[in-house]
């Protein structure tokens, strides 16, 4: 059955006709007012009387030299980024009757940071506008890829699933050219955070006509977008052109969010927020209610998010660090808040299903097992002996005898722990991901996705850049508390409602978003060793690992493990629905938190040993569902296996196809795992 989130019905009292004009005019002010504020902020002493002077050609050429090149520049970028990302959004919800679409949601933002970050690695340099049609492509490209996916009126869940499945695919590949072109690609990360600083009004002038000629095609497709509003079969009984329509207003609003993100990167959630600010206004005011008023009156909401974001910045920061802040960090939080608050007041009609019922043999499941063990042991030695140098069995040998020489005992005292780490992580994040999935009855539930490896990559971010010289320990400890505060926060937001799966999603979501946006700030922050330090961990890499870093995850593993397949009926019935395990006496809510805290744990410590690596726990249960059916009792060993299996094979690719340059786990798992989500979204519509 379809989530259905269309936009909120009406009131059936009719909204006042008179109004629009003051509200226009108040946020005509407010924008105003908000960017002379933005215009007298910044590291130079140059308050409103001087700027004043500037605009009246009485200011000291110094100070007349500041406002002129950077703060009017900023304030502008900053009108500029709102009203076109404000109106995009407004579009995008209006024609896909879904009242979280945006250019985040639909990964617009995305696919025009992988297609800039493809470009940037060349090693050409393009002018502003070559790079908004290579931006305008990635981000058409992607905004296509999850409407056809997600479907257009079918709900929030799909959209967003599909939207942060690319998104994190998208992402990891672009930090993979990030770190394997770092000169070529140099500022692209710090772009990708969304800033809209500006050195002099170019790029502002190039981008202006792009929103003009965007806002001009979405008012003559205003009157259609209305008539969509009403249904499709009542909008071709008018004689709209409903495919048309969509595909002319999803390409305009793709357009509109390009020119932001090709001026300051991308400024999130504000395409999000904008809109959903303006709907409650549509309600009370006839003037906002047709789509020739609403979606300008998006771009001036849109506008004052964007210089609220940037004055309370620097209100609340001391001067020269708010200029290393990108403005795309603090709206990012904000709206991971909004979509918190979006996601409480949302229904659930359960929009993804549940896996069918699969009966598999015990013979099924013993070939299934020893085939992977198989596998697993030629993964094994092939990751050992293969690297920037190829050994022999024999040279394993001697080295397990202590009789290698030197050169061999350096290779494999370092290969080893990696291989170990790759096998250990695989097997935590899949044996998460199964109880996840168990717990909250949904099939697409992943840490990863959920925001639970968010937050133990946020925990350990912060030690890593704050105490360069944390050990393995800590480094795992902090990761927990990050997991189990994420964790907390996601489980304790959806529980109410019995996890719907929506609000999980939309949690998950939200979380996940925040915590990326916290760690890019630290990343941003902190000296660039520890920096690139940051970022490399962030992409699953193995890199220097060492027998002692991987005691905490074996633990861990081995205690997940067997608590699991103890409570192998257990989890069955947790999974069934609400009813039956409370029919048989099972405390259903004891028992639901104690096998999240169990998943929390396990990503955690993966998260600690290898980094973010994601998808794993989404594909290795499900996978093994597929193979040995629902029961956990067979389920449980087999998805470990898959796990390790896929990170430990993930691992020996990064480290062979481009050797001696590496590529992470976790890049690697993406560039699988995106298009396998994408593949079971679509099959979950059937």
């Amino acid at each position: 059955m379809a989530v259905t989130a269309t936009t909120p019905a009406r009131p059936a009292a009719a909204p006042s006709r008179t109004g629009a004009a003051a509200v226009t005019a108040a946020l005509l002010l407010l924008v105003a007012g908000l960017a002379l504020a933005d215009v007298t902020q910044g590291t130079a002493a140059v308050g409103a009387p001087e700027v004043w002077k500037a605009l009246t050609g009485r200011a000291d050429p110094a100070d007349a030299s500041v406002v002129i090149a950077s703060r009017l520049p900023r304030a502008a970028a900053g009108l500029l980024v709102g009203i076109v990302l404000g109106m995009a959004g407004a579009a995008l919800q209006a024609v896909s009757r879904n009242v979280l679409a945006s250019p985040d949601t639909l990964a617009v933002n995305a696919g025009s940071y992988f297609a800039l970050g493809l470009a940037a690695a060349t090693g050409v340099s393009l002018p502003l506008l070559a790079s908004s049609g290579i931006a305008f492509a990635g981000g058409l490209t992607a905004a296509a890829v999850v409407l056809g996916l997600s479907g257009l009126g079918t709900g929030t869940i799909r959209l967003v699933l599909a939207g942060s499945a690319l998104t994190l695919g998208l992402t990891a590949m672009t930090e993979g050219l990030v770190l394997l072109f770092p000169h070529e690609t140099k500022g692209v990360y710090h772009w990708n955070q969304g800033s809209i600083a500006q050195n002099g009004f170019d790029g502002v002038l190039q981008m202006a006509p792009v929103a003009v000629a965007g806002l001009a095609g979405l008012l003559l497709l205003a009157h259609r977008i209305d008539v969509l509003g009403l249904g499709d079969e009542a909008a071709r009984g008018v004689g709209v052109p409903v495919r048309a329509t969509r595909v002319s207003a999803v390409v305009l609003a793709a357009l509109l969010a390009t020119a932001a993100v090709t001026l300051a990167g991308p400024v999130g959630f504000v395409g999000l927020c904008a809109p959903a600010l303006v709907r409650p206004l549509a309600r009370r005011l006839r003037g906002f209610a047709r789509a020739r008023a609403a979606i300008p009156a998006a771009g001036l909401v849109g506008a004052a998010l964007v210089l609220g974001a940037d004055v309370l910045l620097r209100s609340l920061v001391a001067a020269d660090t708010a200029v290393a802040v990108p403005t795309g960090v603090v709206t990012s939080l904000v709206g991971a808040v909004f979509v918190v608050v979006m996601a409480a007041r949302l229904r659930d009609t359960s929009g993804v299903a549940a896996d069918r019922l699969r009966i598999r043999s015990r013979a099924v499941f013993l070939t299934t097992t020893a085939v992977l063990i198989a596998v697993l042991a030629g993964v094994t030695v092939a990751a050992v002996l293969l690297g920037d140098a190829k050994l022999l069995l024999g040279d394993v040998a001697n080295w397990a005898l202590g009789q290698a020489g030197q050169t061999v005992s350096f290779v494999l005292d370092t290969r080893v722990p990696r291989v170990l780490a790759a096998l250990l992580a695989g097997a935590a994040l899949a044996l998460a991901g199964t109880l996840v999935q168990a717990v909250t009855r949904n099939p697409l539930a992943e840490p990863g996705i959920m925001g639970v490896s968010g937050g133990a990559a946020l925990g350990a971010v912060l030690l890593v850049t704050t105490v360069p010289l944390a050990g393995t320990w800590s480094v795992a400890g902090a990761a927990f508390a990050g997991a189990a505060l994420a964790s907390a926060l996601l489980f304790g937001l959806a529980a109410r409602g019995g996890f719907q799966q929506t609000r999980l999603v939309l949690v998950g979501f939200a979380i996940h978003t925040g915590t990326a946006a916290l760690v890019s700030l630290l990343i941003i922050l902190t000296d660039p060793f520890n920096a690139t330090k940051a970022l490399t961990w962030l992409s699953g890499s193995t890199y220097g690992r060492t027998l002692p870093d991987l005691a905490p995850l074996a633990v861990a593993v081995a205690a997940g493990a067997a608590v699991a397949l103890t409570r192998r009926t257990e989890l069955d019935l947790v999974s069934l629905d609400e009813d039956t395990p409370r029919l048989l006496g099972l405390d259903l809510g004891r028992r639901r938190l104690g096998f999240l805290a169990l998943s929390v744990l396990l990503a955690a410590t993966a998260v600690a040993a290898a980094g973010t690596i994601g998808f794993v726990g989404l594909v290795a249960p499900h996978a093994a569902r597929a193979l040995v059916g629902r029961q956990h009792a067979r389920v449980v060993p087999v998805a470990v296996l898959l796990g390790a299996v896929l990170v430990c094979t993930a691992d020996l690719v990064g480290r062979t196809v481009i050797a001696p340059a590496q590529l992470g786990a976790g890049l690697v798992t993406a560039v699988i795992g995106t298009p396998y989500f994408l593949y079971l979204l679509v099959r979950s519509r059937r």
